[in-house]
Formats: C-alpha cells, sequence, structure tokens
C-alpha cells in the first residue's frame, strides 16, 4: 500500500501509538512498598529485564517465542523487527525562515526499509536551494553525505536498507530539509498465554524468525502514576530496569512522591522509545526521588545529536530527530528530583518548559521553583540541565556532570543557584540564552545566577568557556569556584547583543581560583576572565599557569565599549598576557540615509532601551583597515537598531566602525601581576575616567618581555609600581596613538619605575610629552622618561 508521508510495502496501515490500558493487577509478586504508598508492580510493572527471540508472521497477533520467561498475561512488550513503519516527518525550511518546521504530509514519498540497516533508522534529505534544485541524503546524522547533486524530481530514489523516496510538489529550490524514521518495532499487550506462543493485541505486519521480544512497562507506570494521582497517593518503584517506548506522564498531581527503591538498580531504559522518560504537566508539587535513566545518545555522538550543517533548512537539531530525556517539566509550580541519574540521553536530560511571567503579568499555573539535587549527569550526547522557559528558582546542588556534549546548564530561566557541583569535560554554564529584544524582558528582566562554590576540571568541550553569561542576562554572582589543570577559557561575562538578543549586565565575579595549567599533549589559546559586558566586578581571584608561563593564556581580557568596569585585587601570574583592553568592531550592513545606517553582525552590543543608547558617544570608521575619521553619534534606536550621527558621514555597507563613550568609568586597580609575557595591554580609545592605579606589575622570571604597560589609548596611570623588565630594548611603559591616530592626552601620576631598562618607548615622537605627568619616580633604570 502506498500513502503519501506513510508509505507501507505490502502491508496494512499500523497504529503507531497504541493507548494501552493496564489495570492494577493483584497477585504479582512485588518488594514492599512504604505503608500507603503505590507499588508500581501491583499495577504490572515487570522490571524485568528479560529478552527472548520469537517467530512472527504478517498479518497475525500471535507469535512464538524461544522462551516464556516471566512474561505475564496484561504485560506490555516491544518486538523488534517485525513491524515496518515510518514516523516523524519533518519539513525544515525554507532556508530563508530561521528554524522553521513542520509535519512532513505528503511532500515526500517512503517506501522499501526492510530492517536490513538497523531497527532505528533516521534518514535526512538535503536540498541544496538551487535551481534546479538537487539533494543529498545522509543515515548518520550528516557524519557522511551521499548522493550529492541528485537531482530532484518524480521518481524513486534508493536510501540504504532498501529504503526508497519521491519527492512531491514544492519550491525546493528555495532550500529545505526533510528529516523521517524507518522503524521496525512493534508495540503491544500480550493477551494470551499458551505455551510458547503468545497472543498480542496487534499483530506484526513481516514474518521474520529471529524477532527479539522484550517487556514494555510504559503503560503499566502510567497506571501507577494515574492511580496514585487520583487516590493522593506516591508511587514506589522496586529495583528493576524498566524498559520504556514512550514518556510517563504526571499530570496535575496536587503532591506525588515517585521513588525508586536503588538508584543505581532502578532504572528507566528509554532507549528504544521517544521523549521524557517522566514528564510532569501542571498540578501542584512532585518529587521524584532514587532513579536512574537511560537513553540512546552518549557523548561520542555530540555532534549528531548537536545543530547539523545542513545547505537546506536552519537549526536542524540532531537530537529532535532520535529524542529522548530523563525528566521534561511543564508548569508544575513546585518540583524536586533528588539523587537521580542520567546517561546517554540524545537531548537536554532535565529540562523545563512552559509558561512564565512576562512584564507585570503573571500566570494562573507556572513552575515556581526546581530542586535539582544530588543529581548526576553522564555521557550525555547534549545539555545536562536546561530551563527554557524563565522557571524561577531553579537550584543545582551538589550534582556531577561529567563527559556531556552540550551546556551543563542553560538558563533562559530567572532566580537560579548553580552550588556545589562538579563538572569536568562538558559544555558551558550559560546564563541569559534568551533569543528576543522583547520589552517585557526590560521589564522583569531575566538570567538572574548565583553560580558558587563548584569544581570545574579540564575544560569546557562545548561552547565559549565554562561559565558564560550572556544574552539578556542580569544580576548574576560567580563566586569562589575552583577551575583545576584548565584548557579552555573559564569564564565570559559577555555583552554581545544583536537583533535577536539584549545584552547581559551586572555581573561580580569574585573569589575564584583559575588554574590555567594545560595537562595535555597541546596548549590552545584561551582566557580566564573575558569581560564585554558593563556594570562589571572582577575581584579577588588568582589566575595562573603552574610551571613556565604559557603564551596561549590570557588571563582577564577586556572589550570595549564596556562600561562601569572595576578590576580589583586579582593575582595573575605565568600567563601569556596579564590584563589586555581591546576594541569591539562592527560592520555597517545598510545606509539609510547620509546620518543613519544599521549594523551587521560584530562586537558592538545593540543596546536596551533603558540604557545610554549611545547618545554623545564616539564613532571610529574603520575602511579597508585603516582608520577613516570620527563621527558622533546623536542616538541609536533600539527598536530599528539604527544608529544616527549628529552629522552626514560617507559610509557604505562593508565599512567598519568603533565606539566609545567620553567617559568609560574603568577603575583597574589593586591587582598583582607577575611572569606574563604581556603584563598589561591597553589598546583601545579609553576615556579620562579609565584609570589603571595601584597596581604591581613585575617580570618575575619570565623572559622576552618588550614592556609592562602597553597604552594605546586615554588613560590615567595613577601610583602603580612597575618592576625588573631590564631586558634589552624592554620599557615600562610603551605608549601608542589610540586606533583612530591620535595622540592621547594620558595622566602618569605618582608612579614608580624600578630596574626598567627604559622607562618610555613611543611608537611616535611626543606622545609622552603630550601627556600629564606628575611625581613617578624611577628607581635604578637605565633611561629617564
Amino acid at each position: 500500500m502506498t500513502k503519501r508521508g506513510r508509505i507501507y510495502p505490502n502491508i496494512k496501515y499500523t497504529l503507531l501509538l497504541i493507548a494501552l490500558p493496564v489495570l492494577c493487577l493483584s497477585g504479582i509478586a512485588a518488594a514492599d512498598a512504604p505503608l500507603g504508598w503505590l507499588n508500581a508492580k501491583d499495577c504490572g510493572a515487570s522490571g524485568s529485564d528479560f529478552s527472548t527471540t520469537a517467530f512472527t508472521q504478517a498479518g497475525s497477533n500471535k507469535i512464538v517465542v524461544k522462551d516464556v520467561g516471566d512474561f505475564q498475561v496484561g504485560q506490555g512488550v516491544m518486538v523488534s523487527r517485525c513491524n515496518i513503519r515510518y514516523e516523524d516527518g519533518r519539513l525544515f525550511g525554507p532556508r530563508e525562515k530561521y528554524a522553521k518546521n513542520k509535519p512532513l504530509g505528503d511532500t515526500v514519498e517512503f517506501r522499501g526499509y526492510d530492517g536490513s540497516s538497523g531497527s532505528w533508522n533516521v534518514f535526512i534529505l538535503d536540498t541544496d536551494g538551487a535551481n534546479p534544485p538537487t539533494f543529498r541524503w545522509t543515515d548518520d546524522f550528516g557524519r557522511t553525505w551521499k548522493g550529492a547533486k541528485t537531482p530532484i524530481d518524480d521518481q524513486w530514489h534508493a536510501l540504504s536498507g532498501k529504503t526508497e523516496v519521491r519527492f512531491g510538489k514544492l519550491d525546493w529550490e528555495k532550500g529545505y530539509t526533510v528529516t523521517f524514521s524507518a522503524r521496525d518495532q512493534l508495540v503491544s499487550t500480550i493477551e494470551k498465554i499458551e505455551g510458547t506462543t503468545l497472543t498480542l493485541k496487534d499483530a506484526a505486519n513481516r514474518t521474520v524468525k529471529d524477532a527479539v521480544v522484550r517487556h514494555s512497562d510504559t503503560a503499566a507506570l502510567q497506571a501507577a502514576i494515574d492511580r496514585a494521582i487520583q487516590e493522593k497517593k506516591n508511587v514506589y518503584i522496586p529495583i528493576g530496569r524498566y524498559r520504556l517506548t514512550g514518556r510517563i506522564t504526571v499530570k496535575n498531581a496536587e503532591g506525588i512522591t515517585i521513588e525508586g527503591e536503588n538508584a543505581v538498580h532502578t532504572l528507566m531504559d528509554i532507549s528504544e522509545g521517544k521523549g521524557q522518560c517522566i514528564y510532569l504537566s501542571g498540578g501542584k508539587e512532585v518529587t521524584l526521588r532514587n532513579l536512574s535513566f537511560v537513553g540512546n545518545s552518549g557523548f561520542d555522538r555530540r555532534d549528531q545529536c548537536g545543530n547539523l550543517r545542513t545547505l537546506g533548512g536552519t537549526a536542524v537539531w540532531g537530537f529532535y530527530l532520535k529524542h529522548c530525556n530523563a525528566v521534561g517539566i511543564r508548569n508544575t509550580e513546585r518540583v524536586l528530583v533528588e539523587n537521580c541519574h542520567a546517561s546517554k540521553m540524545s537531548a537536554e536530560c532535565f529540562y523545563s518548559g512552559g509558561r512564565s511571567r512576562s512584564g507585570t503579568h503573571e500566570p494562573k499555573q507556572y513552575t515556581k521553583a526546581i530542586t535539582y539535587l544530588r543529581c548526576s549527569v553522564v555521557d550525555c550526547a547534549r545539555n545536562a540541565f536546561n530551563n527554557n522557559d524563565m522557571a524561577e528558582n531553579t537550584s543545582v546542588l551538589f550534582c556531577r556532570i561529567v563527559d556531556v556534549g552540550g551546556c551543563t546548564w542553560e538558563g533562559a530561566s530567572r532566580f537560579v543557584k548553580f552550588i556545589g557541583n562538579y563538572v569536568r569535560n562538558a559544555g558551558t554554564v550559560a546564563m541569559g540564552n534568551i533569543g528576543s529584544r522583547d520589552e517585557r524582558f526590560e521589564v522583569l528582566q531575566s538570567g538572574q545566577h548565583i553560580v558558587a562554590d563548584n569544581v570545574f576540571e579540564t575544560g569546557a568541550c562545548y561552547g565559549r568557556a565554562a561559565i558564560r553569561t550572556c544574552h539578556g542576562a542580569n544580576q548574576v554572582v560567580i563566586r569562589n569556584n575552583l577551575f583545576i589543570n584548565f584548557g579552555t577559557s573559564a569564564i565570559d561575562v559577555s555583552g554581545l547583543a544583536d537583533h535577536r538578543h539584549l545584552p547581559s549586565r551586572n555581573t561580580t565575579v569574585t573569589g575564584n581560583i583559575l588554574d590555567m595549567t594545560e595537562i595535555g599533549e597541546e596548549s590552545k589559546a584561551r582566557i580566564a576572565i573575558d569581560v564585554s559586558a558593563s556594570d562589571t566586578i572582577v575581584s579577588d581571584n588568582q589566575i595562573y599557569v603552574r610551571g613556565p608561563c604559557d603564551p596561549n593564556v590570557t588571563a582577564l581580557r577586556i572589550r570595549e565599549p564596556v562600561m562601569n568596569l572595576n578590576i580589583h585585587d586579582n593575582l595573575i601570574r605565568n600567563c601569556g598576557a596579564g590584563i589586555t583592553a581591546e576594541r569591539a568592531r562592527s560592520p555597517v550592513a545598510k545606509v539609510i540615509d547620509s546620518t543613519t545606517f544599521v549594523p551587521g553582525r560584530g562586537h558592538v552590543p545593540m543596546e536596551r532601551r533603558n540604557s545610554h543608547r549611545y547618545k554623545g558617544w564616539n564613532l571610529a570608521w574603520i575602511v579597508g583597515g585603516k582608520p577613516a575619521g570620527l563621527s558622533v553619534i546623536e542616538s541609536f534606536d533600539p527598536e530599528t537598531l539604527q544608529f544616527k550621527l549628529t552629522k552626514p558621514g560617507d559610509m557604505k555597507p562593508g565599512h567598519y566602525f568603533e565606539v566609545f563613550p567620553p567617559s568609560a568609568n574603568w577603575m583597574i586597580h589593586d591587582n598583582t601581576i607577575t611572569a606574563c609575557r604581556q603584563p598589561a595591554v591597553l589598546d583601545c580609545y579609553g576615556s579620562v575616567s579609565s584609570v589603571l592605579r595601584d597596581n604591581i606589575i613585575s617580570r618575575g622570571a619570565v623572559t622576552g618581555v618588550k614592556q609592562a604597560v602597553e597604552v594605546g589609548g586615554t588613560f590615567q596611570l595613577l601610583g602603580n609600581h612597575i618592576s625588573g623588565f631590564d631586558e634589552p630594548d624592554s620599557a615600562a611603559l610603551l605608549l601608542k596613538p589610540d586606533a583612530a591616530g591620535r595622540i592621547c592626552r594620558s595622566l602618569y601620576r605618582g608612579n614608580v619605575f624600578e630596574r626598567c631598562t627604559q622607562t618610555v618607548k613611543e611608537t611616535k615622537d611626543d606622545l609622552w610629552k603630550a601627556a600629564t605627568k606628575d611625581g613617578n619616580l624611577t628607581i635604578e633604570c637605565k633611561t629617564e622618561p
């Protein structure tokens, strides 16, 4: 039989999802439950790992098994290799519409799958957006692509496992991606057992001699949960392996605890199913305790479950296509997940997505508190913990996250505590990640986090750093964390903001100890603390490399146009660069008129409504890589993202620009920087309120240091002690014009220059002469300023 979007070769259409009403059974031996609790095994859940082979015949609901084992009438089973079906067809695209996707419908036909290439095959058909259109395909989530430039026509095209596809009518030249699964699993219920013959509720559609029969406990566990909610009881799940074909839903529970007998040996196995092991929907309060969860995709499949590089549709994430989570939460008010452990999940292990407060509006039902306590996520393809709904008061406490291919925590949420956890070889603790510039996020802000007392070891395998605040995050504290043998960037306080994101702000980074020593074979470029968000304090941190100076490590990087910055009492040693300050640059994307333009994607933040909006700021033009004059900004419109200048300018698309304020309010003071190849590099415009004060900067044992402090903008250097830069041609200060070519009138007062070959070097004459000097002291220097 042929059916568009759902094709079965010479078989009758079989319903994919089967409702399996399971009555709570008696006479089944079960471990004792606490008094007043409901035992899941009393509702037919087997918890059995038993499996056997069977003979199935197409069209028959009777299967002959090699061994009946512990199968019982009324129990659910999954039978592989005997039920050919196609499912989860989706169409991504057109490419010009980011992340757009919908059910495939009758756009593509399938036929021929015979199971020879596996019991669960995911196919991706990727069009190239050309005219005439062509496609390529993959059956390994994009690791290898086959059939490149195959014309899209009305013919059948062969894939693997004898699967064939035929394209319908669509504007394929606009770029689309098609995904679908081919499976051979039958999910059913045992109605009768006679000898070695099991009579099932549903028939196979394929004759095979070696079908594999296993328990399916989804329906039985669902029956236990439903009954417990109705009777206001808790659920006890004895030790066992509970195989799931789909999610178990806890719906509108007024107060329920679901608890395993033993967290190690009470296992929810969704490796052959789809969705969440346990899904919480609505209700007042749910506690999950002492459970383990296993899915189908480990750390070694992180690329296959990530954002696939397609030519057609966009945002095709591999975990959509073979989806499994441990726990999903939607609008349950209070949730506690304690001593629960997940592995091999393709998507976010512990995930929340639902309603939230918005501006001044408060919904009737939404998630108000989630606590993950003493949980673990190990060997998973994507995120460990994820809020995607601005859920409030989520706490991740004393958990272990190891070998996780996505974010350790992704927090588009409010009032979060990430405290006391251990993280190794996992992705970013990502705060913010809010893909909207909507005004409501400036009424009730989001991304508030405390990240404290955690241990991070070896590095982040995904994301820009181990901890990152970005895209709308506000009021963030990052304190008292330890970084051990860290081979990647550690903390990124990012102010980046574009047409989809608001900038982050109001961050404190304090009391962290960052050991940036690489113990592997290759040391890569990395930054211990990176700051491009305004209103930031960085204080009382230790940043170091054990052994000799590592030229690939930057201890602390600042990027203009960050404002209101206080960096103090940090101890930095043996890093390639100590404290560096750089400029942000963006291109012109569209010119509206002689004074107005729209920027393209770059590093100049698209500011908030409630901000300075760049009024009165300076704008430096860069054309062909060279300075091309200065302008003054009249205003920035946070709705249209248009910059307006006070006077007409000759800007064109592709020209670059940098911005800097009249007064940046930087205070960099009381830091100790020693044994760094580039101790302090101030290669940015600066301002009259950009101050470097009372710092100790010494060469230590490192060699090849050209200068202690490089000044390429307007700064006030007050009371610093600079010593030991006594190698040939070395200097305490290197002065340069700023990036616009201007001679800066900086202030140098009360500094001590000791044992330096030169006190001042200049890349252009009269830079020191143009500066204001007062009370500087030289001791044992070979040249005076």
